[in-house]
């Protein structure tokens, strides 16, 4: 593999786990992917999801942050909308301020919530129309260049946190390319724009005081085992977890019978198509499977969601990608 490989750890809360439990495999993924040479870990801000724990999302990287030494982390991203620049710029300058050089500031304008959750989140429904502007707010504070007169982030003034705009539409391509950012594609759950979103980005990039050529991040899901048949039948699990992720309503699960059978109506080939962008498969055809999936999105860089819902699954998936990139530590 020729690309740099990350992580997009979206935090899980397993059945019959806390979100303390969630925490603490974190903190231990993070740090065998500091050891098995990952380039950074992002996590994804999301709020009212029973499953994930990720919602306060600088709190959980200044954990992670305590607990590992040199490994990049940061957000994949802060929804931008649901906050005001400046106490985003606080956040992010005080954990650059911590751990100086390890901090990253992806950022989208999705809600990370229903309908219901904006309200409790005080979102203002035509909050993302201002999302280049807010962006723009964002990044004078922590170069220390405020667009509010006498008005600068402390700490954040002069961090120079890197941004990057998330995206799964040809807006975010767009406005990164603008705004001369690294671009980051939502591939793993939001396929179909891929080729034409990157296309644009490289094709109208601007150089800019952080990035002087195109710079793309390509999420994947990845599930890699021992054997094919092993990470077939994790695929399976994950699908089924998927499914009540997706279509519980108010709590409710699905036995794995009830979830195969979503799976073949309409809803449900929804939640598969969500998995376009898998490898899934012993060692050699993952490596084979993201060979291909790099050349095809163009990237410069794979950030990975190691899809498992089992634990040691989970963990033995992202040591095994490690070991057959050519990336592990020696």
């Amino acid at each position: 593999m020729t690309v740099p490989l990350s992580i997009l750890d979206l935090a899980q809360i397993g059945e019959g786990e806390t979100a303390a439990d969630s925490f603490q495999a974190s903190v231990t993924m993070a740090q065998h992917a500091e050891e098995w040479g990952y380039r950074r870990i992002w996590y994804a801000e999301h709020h009212n999801m029973p499953t994930i724990a990720s919602s306060a999302t600088s709190v959980l990287i200044a954990h992670i942050a305590a607990h590992t030494r040199t490994i990049r982390l940061g957000a994949g991203g802060i929804m931008l909308p649901n906050h005001a620049p400046l106490p985003i710029a606080e956040q992010f300058g005080t954990l650059a301020t911590l751990h100086p050089g390890r901090i990253d500031l992806g950022l989208g304008r999705a809600p990370g919530s229903d309908q219901q959750t904006m309200r409790a989140l005080r979102r203002d429904p035509g909050s993302a129309d201002t999302f280049p502007q807010d962006v723009l707010e964002l990044q004078g504070y922590l170069a220390g260049e405020s667009r509010i007169p006498g008005v600068d982030a402390t700490p954040g003034k002069g961090t120079d946190v890197p941004l990057y705009i998330l995206g799964s539409s040809l807006f975010g391509a767009k406005l990164a390319a603008v705004l001369g950012l690294p671009y980051s594609f939502a591939s793993h759950f939001a396929p179909d724009a891929l080729r034409d979103a990157v296309a644009l980005y490289r094709r109208e990039f601007q150089p800019s005081a952080q990035l002087d050529k195109p710079y793309v991040i390509a999420g994947v899901n990845v599930i890699a085992a021992d054997t094919t048949e092993d990470a077939q039948e994790h695929l399976h699990a994950t699908k089924r977890h998927r499914v009540t992720q997706m279509l519980g309503r108010g709590g409710r699960t699905f036995t794995p019978e009830e979830a195969d059978m979503i799976l073949e109506t309409p809803a449900g080939q929804q939640v598969l198509h969500m998995f376009q962008y898998t490898a899934v498969g012993n060692p050699a055809e993952v490596r084979d499977y993201l060979d291909r999936f790099t050349e095809l999105a163009q990237a410069d860089e794979l950030i990975i969601v190691s899809s498992a819902i089992d634990r040691k699954a989970w963990l033995r998936s992202l040591e095994l990608l490690a070991e057959i990139s050519g990336q592990a530590s020696a």
